[in-house]
C-alpha cells in the first residue's frame, strides 16, 4: 500500500504533489471547528480535478425524492448538505500570469495538516520566467471564535529581480454541489458590498426553512488596495504591489460567517457581522492563532492518547480524534455528527445511527458529560419528526430516522429508510449507556423516559405474534449488515426491540408520579410489553451454538471471505447487488454488534462461538466494522486480531483501505481507534457504577497511555511492559478495578 502522506505523530504531511491524489489530499487535510468546516482544497483556482467544499453546521437543502417506482410511505424529500459560499478564495498573479498549480512550473511543494495546533499550511516555489517566488498559505477555523476563518498568504521573492504581484480575494456565491441531484445554483444573493455578502438558499417546495448565510471580510496587508469589484454573485478585492528581490510580503484574510440559525433576520445578521468583525480587527494574526491553539491544547490535554513504539498507530489515533473534534465538540445541541462531517458531500451531511452506536461511547470518555447529553437532547427535540415517520408507516409511537436534519426521515432507499429500524434500539441504548457511564439520571427520568416510551410503543406495534410458534417476531427488516435486505427476524433488531421494552419498563418504575402521568403508559400496555419481552423470538442454532443473524442465513453457501479471489475485493465495487444479497458475506458486525453493546450479558463461550463463526464471513466494507471486532477479539485474547483490526480502523482513511476516501473522511468511524484501544486493549468496562480495566500491551508497542473522563474525574491510564499504572489527574478519590483488583485513586 503506497501512502500519500508521511507517517508522523502530529502531522499529516506530504512533499509530493500528484494530481491523481488531489481529492485524497483534500479529504485528509480537512479542517473544522464544529460550526463550519472545509475540505483541504486550494485557495486559488485549480483547473485540474478537485472537489471544493465548505459546509456550515445545520445548513442543508431538501430535494425531491427520486425513485423509479413510488411507494406509499416514501419520504417526500431527500435532505442534502449544501456547498457554502466560497469565502477562502484567493487568486494571485506574478508578473501578470495567473498561477494555477495544474499548469504552473513549481517545486518544493509541501502540505501540512498540524493536528496539534489545528492549522493547514501549504507552500511551493513558483518558477515564472526565470524568477522564483515562494508562496505559503496558512489557514485555520478558529475554535476560540466559532464564526471566524483566518488565512495568511506570504509571498517571498527568491530571485534577484523585482516581481509584480497582484492578489484577487473573493467571497464567491457561484458554487455548486457535485452531487447529481443539484444541477443549479442554490444560493440567491440578497446583498453584496465591498466587504460583505448575504445569500439565502433558493426556495423549496417542502416547507422546510430557507437558510441565510452572511459573511464579512477584512484584510491586513501592506499591498495597495486597487478596487473592490461587486457582481451579482461575488465581491472581489484586488491588491497589488512590487516584490523586490529578497523581499517578502504577507496578505491576511479574516472572514466572519454567520447564519440565520442564530440570527433570523438580515438586520440581525448584518449587526452580528459588524460586531464580530470589529472584535476580530482589533487582534493580530498571532493573537487569533494563539487563542485558537490554546483551544486545541485544552482538548488534547483531556483526550490525547500516546503510543510508543508504533508511529503509524499514533498518527492514526490522533488523526481520528482531530477530525472527530473538528466535526463536533458538543457546543450546539441542534447539531449532530454526519458520517462525512465537513469533509465531503456523500451521505448528505445528515445524522445517522452511527452517533448513538459509535460516537456516544467515545464522547463519554473524552469530554464533559454535557457534550453527550446534547446528543441525546438532539433526538428528544426531534420527537415530532419521529412521530411523523411512524405514522407514515401506519405505526404507533416514534420511529427515529435513519437519515435526517430535522427529525423527518429524508433517505430514499427503502431497504435502509424503513427496514433498518434497529436504529430505534440504538438510540434507546445510547440513553442507557449515558446513564450507566455518568451516573446522571436527570435525562433518563425526564426527557429520556419520553423517548424510551415512544420507541417502545413503536416496537410493540411493529412486532407480530406468530400463533404457530407462540412467539413475537419482526419481519421485513435490514440489520446493521446492509448486505442482507428485507430479512425476517434479524437477531440484532429483535434483541434490541426486546431489550428496549425491558429497559423502558425498568425506567417507568423509577420516574416521578408526575412524569408517569405525562407518559400515560397504561397497565394493559405494560402487560403487553412484558409479554413481548418474555416471548420474543431470537434465532439460535443449537448445533453451532450461535445466534443466527436472521432466518435463512444458515441456508446460504457459507464459504468464508478467504475464499473470495483477491481481485474481487471489495465486493461492493466488483459484484452486482444481486450477487451480494445472495452471498453469505457480512458488511459489518450484526450479531457481533449486539454482543459488543451488551458484552457483559454474554458468556465467554457464547462470545467465542459467535465470533469464530461470523468474523470469517465479514468483509468489513463498512468503516464501522473493524472497531467492534477489535474489542471482541481483545476480550477473547485474540490479541493479534485485535491489533490488526485496530490498525484498520485507526488508519482507515489515512491508508484509504476501502478506496473511498476521495469524497470525504469517515467521521463517525473515526471513533473506532479510541473504542479499539480503550475498550479493547485496555479492557475498559463500567460495572455497577465502577470503572474497571483488563489491559494488554500489543507486541509492537512499548507503551500506551490515555486520559479518560469519568464521573467528574480525569484518570490517566498507562500500560507498558511493567504493567498498568493509574493516576487521578482531577476529581475526588475513586475506586477502580484493574485485572479484578480494586485500587483507590487519589490525587498525588
Amino acid at each position: 500500500m503506497k501512502r500519500i502522506f508521511d507517517v508522523n505523530p502530529w502531522h499529516v504531511l506530504t512533499t509530493d504533489f500528484k494530481p491523481e491524489n488531489k481529492r485524497l489530499q483534500e479529504s485528509m487535510t480537512s479542517l473544522g471547528n464544529g460550526y463550519m468546516g472545509m475540505r483541504g482544497f486550494f485557495e486559488e483556482d485549480y483547473t485540474g480535478d478537485t472537489l471544493p467544499g465548505i459546509y456550515l453546521g445545520g445548513v442543508w437543502y431538501p430535494d425531491k425524492t427520486r425513485v423509479g417506482w413510488w411507494k406509499n410511505g416514501y419520504p417526500e424529500y431527500f435532505g442534502k448538505v449544501i456547498n457554502a459560499v466560497n469565502f477562502i478564495k484567493i487568486n494571485f498573479k506574478l508578473n501578470g500570469t495567473k498561477i494555477d498549480l495544474a499548469t504552473a512550473n513549481f517545486s518544493d511543494f509541501k502540505l501540512d495538516l498540524d493536528m496539534q495546533h489545528g492549522t493547514l499550511t501549504r507552500s511551493f516555489i513558483v518558477d515564472q520566467d526565470g524568477q522564483r517566488v515562494r508562496v505559503t498559505f496558512e489557514r485555520f477555523l478558529s475554535v476560540a471564535q466559532k464564526e471566524l476563518s483566518v488565512q495568511k498568504v506570504t509571498f517571498e521573492n527568491l530571485s534577484d529581480q523585482a516581481v509584480e504581484l497582484k492578489v484577487a480575494s473573493a467571497l464567491d456565491a457561484d458554487v455548486k454541489n457535485e452531487d447529481a441531484n443539484y444541477d443549479e445554483h442554490f444560493w440567491n444573493v440578497h446583498e453584496v458590498t465591498d466587504d460583505r455578502l448575504i445569500a439565502q438558499t433558493v426556495p423549496n417546495d417542502f416547507g422546510t426553512p430557507q437558510f441565510t448565510s452572511g459573511m464579512q471580510v477584512s484584510y491586513v496587508t501592506s499591498l495597495t488596495h486597487k478596487a473592490a469589484e461587486v457582481t451579482d454573485t461575488a465581491t472581489v478585492d484586488r491588491y497589488f504591489g512590487t516584490l523586490e528581490a529578497g523581499a517578502s510580503v504577507s496578505f491576511e484574510k479574516r472572514v466572519v460567517v454567520v447564519t440565520s440559525r442564530d440570527y433570523p433576520t438580515d438586520d440581525a445578521i448584518m449587526t452580528a457581522l459588524q460586531r464580530l468583525t470589529d472584535t476580530v480587527s482589533a487582534q493580530s494574526f498571532d493573537d487569533l492563532l494563539a487563542a485558537h491553539e490554546a483551544g486545541w491544547a485544552d482538548r488534547w490535554q483531556q483526550s490525547d492518547i500516546q503510543i510508543e513504539g508504533d508511529t503509524e498507530a499514533q498518527q492514526g489515533m490522533r488523526f481520528n480524534l482531530f477530525e472527530l473534534f473538528s466535526t463536533y465538540y458538543g457546543d450546539d445541541p441542534r447539531l449532530n455528527i454526519g458520517p462525512k462531517g465537513f469533509t465531503g458531500e456523500k451521505y448528505g451531511g445528515a445524522t445517522y445511527w452511527d452517533t448513538e452506536a459509535f460516537a456516544v461511547p467515545v464522547y463519554l470518555g473524552i469530554t464533559k458529560p454535557e457534550v453527550t447529553r446534547n446528543l441525546l437532547m438532539y433526538r428528544y427535540k426531534q420527537l415530532d419528526g419521529a412521530y411523523h415517520n411512524a405514522r407514515q408507516q401506519g405505526l404507533d409511537g416514534a420511529l427515529f430516522p435513519m437519515v435526517t436534519f430535522n427529525g423527518i426521515e429524508c433517505h430514499n432507499e427503502w431497504e435502509i429508510t424503513f427496514e433498518e429500524i434497529h436504529r430505534n434500539g440504538d438510540i434507546a441504548f445510547a440513553i442507557y449507556n449515558y446513564t450507566r457511564y455518568t451516573g446522571d439520571t436527570s435525562y433518563v427520568l425526564h426527557e429520556g423516559s419520553k423517548v424510551l416510551t415512544e420507541i417502545s410503543r413503536f416496537w410493540a406495534d411493529r412486532v407480530h405474534f406468530s400463533k404457530r410458534n407462540q412467539q413475537y417476531m419482526i419481519h421485513g427488516v435490514t440489520g446493521p449488515d446492509e448486505y442482507e435486505n428485507n430479512v425476517d427476524n434479524n437477531f440484532n433488531t429483535n434483541y434490541l426491540a426486546q431489550w428496549t421494552l425491558k429497559y423502558t419498563l425498568e425506567i417507568l418504575d423509577q420516574v416521578s408520579d408526575d412524569q408517569a402521568a405525562a407518559l400515560n403508559v397504561t397497565a394493559e400496555e405494560r402487560a403487553h410489553w412484558q409479554d413481548i419481552v418474555d416471548r420474543m423470538y431470537l434465532p439460535y442454532d443449537k448445533d453451532l451454538d450461535i445466534f443466527v443473524q436472521h432466518d435463512g442465513y444458515l441456508d446460504k453457501d457459507l464459504a468464508p471471505v478467504s475464499a473470495i479471489p483477491a481481485d474481487q475485493l471489495p465486493i461492493n465495487q466488483h459484484w452486482s447487488w444481486d450477487h451480494i444479497l445472495r452471498s453469505p458475506y457480512i458488511k459489518q458486525g450484526d450479531v457481533l454488534q449486539v454482543m459488543y453493546d451488551f458484552i457483559d450479558d454474554f458468556s465467554k463461550t457464547q462470545l467465542k462461538h459467535n465470533f469464530d463463526f461470523y468474523e470469517p464471513m465479514t468483509v468489513h466494507e463498512s468503516s464501522l466494522s473493524p472497531a467492534i471486532h477489535a474489542v471482541l477479539a481483545a476480550d477473547l485474547h485474540y490479541e493479534d486480531k485485535a491489533v490488526a483490526f485496530y490498525n484498520r480502523t485507526a488508519r482507515l482513511d489515512l491508508d484509504n483501505y476501502n478506496n473511498d476516501t476521495v469524497d470525504g473522511l469517515h467521521i463517525t468511524s473515526m471513533t473506532g481507534g479510541w473504542i479499539a484501544m480503550v475498550q479493547g486493549f485496555a479492557g475498559m468496562r463500567v460495572h455497577d457504577g465502577q470503572l474497571s480495566y483488563r489491559p494488554f500491551l500489543p507486541k509492537q508497542w512499548t507503551k500506551y497511555s490515555f486520559r479518560q473522563v469519568f464521573r467528574d474525574r480525569i484518570i490517566e491510564v498507562t500500560v507498558d511492559h511493567d504493567g498498568t499504572t493509574l493516576k487521578l489527574i482531577a476529581g475526588e478519590p475513586i475506586d477502580v478495578q484493574v485485572d479484578g483488583t480494586t485500587q483507590t485513586l487519589t490525587q498525588n
